[in-house]
């Protein structure tokens, strides 16, 4: 089995999750909220928009988009598992976001179809080329509509999650392709890195005009069980957010 395979399959195995726990994320669902920074990036341009969410996992973003004012919200991912709970989700609370079960390139849609794109946070570590899906979002959208990005930093995956020291982790590199992650729920499963520099510069070179770049203290994902880290401390980057418009 291919690596491409063997992360499709421990992603939807990984995504069971959001139907064994299905009634807690319809309550998260009622009162979802975007993170402060994405709420302030976002707020100006999101009013009547139509929304595309690829990578959208569990959903719950979603809600929290049409929230801030999205017309609708169209998600997309390769797992049934997680298709189905968020169609389900979004059904029992007449939310006006629909998903479809699909991958890179993404077929079934027309050019220019939503006026936002928004990658949802955690996702683009699993895209094996960053380059087809900077150019597929660019098809997507409509001139002059714009993509955001809010991720796990490029330098997360060296950071150790001990709680005395902030440390790099011996077994990884900055500049390495690929990493198994050992937090992933699904036994692991192999992610892809970038640089900075590659991320930013795969997606002006798309078509697109960047806008927003920064670089945040605090990570999006904190494992429920995981103590409090000392590369969390405010001392280190871990997520990272940029918004771009696409060009005519």
């Amino acid at each position: 089995m291919s690596t491409y395979d063997e992360t499709r399959r421990a992603w939807d195995e990984a995504s069971s999750k959001h139907v064994r726990e299905y009634a807690e994320h319809l309550e998260q669902a009622r009162i979802a909220r975007l993170l402060p920074i994405e709420e302030e990036l976002l707020a100006p341009l999101i009013e009547g928009a139509q929304v595309l969410h690829p990578q959208s996992g569990h959903g719950l973003d979603d809600h929290a988009l049409v929230r801030l004012g999205a017309r609708s919200v169209l998600g997309l991912d390769y797992s049934p598992t997680a298709v189905s709970a968020a169609q389900r989700r979004a059904d029992d609370l007449d939310a006006p976001c629909r998903y479809l079960i699909t991958e890179l390139p993404v077929t079934g849609l027309d050019d220019a179809v939503a006026d936002l794109v928004y990658t949802g946070k955690g996702a683009l570590s699993w895209m094996a080329d960053l380059d087809a899906w900077a150019q597929e979002m660019h098809r997507l959208l409509r001139s002059g509509g714009h993509l955001f990005v809010y991720e796990g930093h490029p330098l997360v995956p060296l950071w150790a999650w001990d709680a005395d020291e902030a440390r790099v982790r011996p077994d990884r590199s900055y500049f390495a392709d690929t990493h198994v992650n050992d937090t992933f729920p699904a036994r692991g499963a192999t992610e892809h890195q970038r640089t900075l520099a590659e991320m930013v510069m795969t997606v002006v070179g798309a078509g697109f005009d960047l806008l927003h770049l920064a670089e945040h203290p605090d990570p999006f994902w904190r494992p429920d069980d995981a103590p409090p880290a000392a590369a969390w401390d405010g001392r280190l980057p871990n997520a990272v957010s940029l918004l771009a418009r696409r060009t005519p």
